[in-house]
């Protein structure tokens, strides 16, 4: 299980960071999140550019695992919650629930979409 996540020196319990959201959404019908991720990340740069290409976003589509993920993504619940709310939605189709959620998150935070509090505040910071 990938519960643990080492930043800086210090090793983590992964479940224990809180997420917060980065990037815009769009929620269809059916519940299904799509990301609206900057296509140009310098602001500067993004503006000259989004002029000339008309789509300021690029659209990432999540399927209803991660759609769910992403709802519950709301700055107050840690990955744990999370994955008990996904546990008692989904059963045995989400296991393992922890290992798919950690790469998920990783994922999402490598690619500037989301967040954790811990970090922001410097708790496993200087």
């Amino acid at each position: 299980m990938l519960d643990f996540i080492k930043i800086g020196r210090k090793k983590i319990n992964y479940l224990e960071l809180t997420p917060y959201r980065l990037c815009e959404f769009e929620k269809n019908e059916n519940g299904i999140i799509t990301l609206l991720v900057p296509r140009f990340p310098n602001k500067l740069l993004g503006k000259l550019l989004n002029s000339i290409t008309k789509r300021p976003y690029i659209r990432a589509n999540l399927d209803d695992l991660g759609s769910a993920a992403w709802i519950n993504i709301d700055g107050e619940k840690n990955v744990e919650i999370i994955g008990r709310i996904l546990r008692e939605t989904y059963g045995e189709k989400v296991e393992p629930v922890y290992d798919r959620l950690t790469n998920f998150f990783t994922q999402l935070y490598r690619s500037g979409l989301i967040s954790f509090k811990e970090l922001k505040k410097g708790k496993y910071y200087g």
